[in-house]
């Protein structure tokens, strides 16, 4: 087989490499150029090993509906995976071994250690485990080894190694609205790449048949039941026509342009788009017919204001008098004093106008009022058990408070409404696990947690589902892609990225790194004279924050301007537990 193209790539959530250098503040594109695999068919002279490994290689391939692929395996099977198939994906595999031969019957073994899945919807979901698959084939008319009946892994999708998913898929965006009916959530799926001028109509086919299983029950689509293209999606200009089925008549113009324009500006290409409904071009209310993929800001997934801010967000921390303090420049200005001010680990509302945090030793929730000189900050919530901690606590966009009370072996989530008591979520899917940090991201609908799995702390990503009833389920949790280990503190820098402490597995301590949810490989943000850093905090077109410790000092750490040509990092603020508003 022979290879074209550039070389980039999407890796599957999990062992994603390490980055080093200067992060860029966009999402990779999903039309990055990539590695095209050209298959070679099966020969003649081909042993039964050799056509199960002929095979596993041109399956890699999407180019016309893998027919190379389907001339390894024999018509009766049926197989015929499509462009959107099943994936099981392999860390690595032994080479096939012959098990059992006669002269027209053979059977091929194969082993290895599996990953995880990728559905045919797109959603990936971490499955390690050793597998072991067989293959049966025999001779056809013409005397050649065929695959005559494929391993159930197989029979309705592919069996890849993450090197080949790696190569031949792209994690894209679709968007899809939240409880509130405004926000949009960006659903990461992995998308094979066959012809690249297909890519867009494809993307928007994706959009179109909805959420992933994963996220399905917390969000939304304004497309109408049974919508679709009606043709493929026509660029001139840089302008895309999207014509839609008559269903879409019932749909609102307005929120469906939001979702296509969203999903559309991961395509360079693309830089305006035309929506139409058989044939007739659709105008939304107070946009013109041309629609730029660049509007919708009031949809954004961090928020309006993440789209329109070119300033950093106001950021908070600890002062080292122990006050709650406002940055100004590198100084804190404390805006809570007093003994009943004392707090740890803030949180601050994205209206700015309630704090919250943790006594010294974790036993307690503490929240108040953020008012200049008050001191009207109280007990929220005590610890059940002697053993039990709180995680920091986390705002939602509508200032909900969210904290985990945790032991080394079980957990409950508390939420609170502004006004209202705390409750219990009535249901999480942590119960039976230790969790060191929990962050509800801006959309509302995902949060991330480390979790303590196998003696290591976790990064994952849950789903929050909003019942009818006022009820609040939040689980389903993935495993989220990195090589770090040990994780100790989180916080979302945008929709799309984490900003963590942990360690890769050449650190000898926690540094920051930047981890994007959907996949993708992580960044490092570099080392600096960090100290024993502690607690991290990231918000959209802001620097990177650290707390750390060192000689028995707490310094703040801010990330400096990626045009600066010294360190990546100015620890010159004292005090400890930077935020940002959430």
């Amino acid at each position: 087989m022979s290879l074209l193209m550039v070389a980039g790539c999407a890796s599957v959530p999990t062992g994603g490499r390490v980055v080093s250098g200067r992060p860029v503040d966009r999402s990779d594109r999903v039309d990055d150029p990539y590695v095209r695999l050209v298959p070679v068919g099966p020969r003649a002279e081909w042993g039964p090993a050799e056509i199960v490994s002929g095979f596993l290689a041109a399956s890699a391939s999407f180019d016309d509906d893998q027919k190379v692929a389907r001339e390894y395996v024999s018509p009766a099977t049926g197989w015929r995976p499509g462009l959107r198939p099943a994936v099981t994906v392999f860390q690595n595999r032994d080479q096939p071994i012959v098990v059992k031969e006669s002269a027209a019957q053979a059977t091929v073994r194969l082993e290895g250690d599996q990953l995880g899945t990728i559905g045919s919807d797109g959603q990936y979901t971490a499955d390690p485990k050793h597998v072991e698959v067989t293959f049966e084939l025999g001779k056809n008319q013409q005397g050649l080894w065929r695959i005559t009946e494929l391993p159930t892994e197989v029979r309705g999708g592919l069996l890849l190694t993450k090197a080949d998913v790696d190569r031949a898929f792209r994690t894209a965006n679709l968007y899809f609205f939240g409880p509130d009916g405004r926000t949009l959530v960006p659903n990461s799926i992995f998308l094979p790449l066959a012809d690249r001028k297909d890519l867009p109509t494809r993307l928007v086919q994706a959009l179109l048949v909805g959420p992933t299983s994963w996220l399905a029950p917390a969000v939304r689509s304004a497309f109408p039941a049974g919508t679709r293209l009606r043709g493929a999606i026509r660029i001139s200009k840089d302008v895309a026509t999207v014509d839609l089925t008559r269903q879409a008549r019932s749909g609102s113009p307005e929120r469906m342009s939001a979702q296509l324009a969203w999903t559309l500006r991961q395509l360079s290409e693309v830089k305006q788009f035309k929506l139409q409904i058989e044939g007739e071009t659709v105008t939304p209310e107070g946009v013109g017919a041309t629609q730029s993929v660049r509007a919708w800001a009031a949809n954004a997934p961090d928020g309006e204001s993440s789209e329109e801010r070119s300033d950093p967000q106001s950021a908070y921390l600890i002062g080292a008098a122990g006050h709650l303090s406002q940055l100004a420049g590198d100084l804190p200005q404390p805006i809570v004093t007093g003994a009943a001010g004392r707090l740890v680990r803030p949180a601050v509302t994205p209206d700015y106008q309630e704090v919250a945090g943790l006594s010294p030793d974790s036993g307690q929730v503490l929240a108040g009022t953020l008012v200049a000189g008050s001191t009207d900050i109280r007990p929220l919530l005590t610890r059940s058990d002697p053993d039990a901690r709180f995680t920091a606590p986390s705002f939602d966009r509508n200032g909900v408070l969210w904290t985990v009370e945790t032991t080394k072996d079980r957990s409950t989530l508390w939420i609170r409404r502004r006004g209202q008591a705390p409750v219990r979520a009535a249901h999480w899917g942590l119960g039976g696990r230790q969790v060191l940090a929990l962050r509800v991201a801006r959309d509302g609908v995902r949060v991330a947690a480390i979790v303590k799995m196998d003696r290591r702390a976790q990064l994952h990503i849950g789903r929050i589902v909003r019942r009818s009833d006022g009820g609040v389920e939040v689980g389903s949790f993935l495993p989220v892609s990195s090589e770090l280990q040990d994780a100790i503190d989180l916080s979302w820098r945008d929709y799309n990225t984490l900003a963590v402490l942990g360690r890769a597995k050449s650190d000898s301590q926690p540094l920051p790194y930047l981890v994007p949810v959907s996949g993708g490989a992580i960044s490092s943000l570099g080392v600096g004279a960090l100290g024993m850093p502690q607690t991290i905090a990231a918000a959209p077109k802001s620097p990177v924050l650290i707390g750390t410790r060192s000689s028995h000092e707490t310094r703040v750490c801010r990330q400096r301007s990626y045009r600066d040509q010294f360190s990546e990092w100015v620890c010159a603020i004292p005090g400890s537990d930077p935020t940002y508003a959430q």
